[in-house]
């Protein structure tokens, strides 16, 4: 999905439109509104989800976010000490 088209869906997206944009199952994209995860909103007398595309945007970008930290955080002095580390020793590289 290119720029122009997300840019075209408007500002609510359904569950379908945002399992394109991430590339994963709209099964997948259910899960995650349902976890509280990515916040959604119910419509009509269906109860349909939609996704608000800025809070998609958030979402995708607090996840670089959190990828970006737990490399961090593994390529750290402090990843090899167990008290930090979830009680497992580590060794770089690992």
């Amino acid at each position: 999905m290119g720029a122009d088209t997300f840019d075209s869906l408007g500002r609510f997206l359904t569950v379908a439109d945002a399992a394109e944009i991430l590339n994963v199952s709209p099964d997948d994209v259910l899960a995650i509104v349902q976890s509280g995860e990515l916040p959604a909103i119910r419509i009509g007398t269906t109860g349909k989800w939609r996704i608000e595309r800025n809070v998609l945007e958030a979402y995708i970008d607090a996840m670089y976010e959190e990828s970006r930290r737990a490399s961090l955080w593994q390529q750290s002095d402090f990843a090899s000490i167990p008290e930090l580390s979830g009680g497992r020793i580590t060794r770089p590289g690992e």
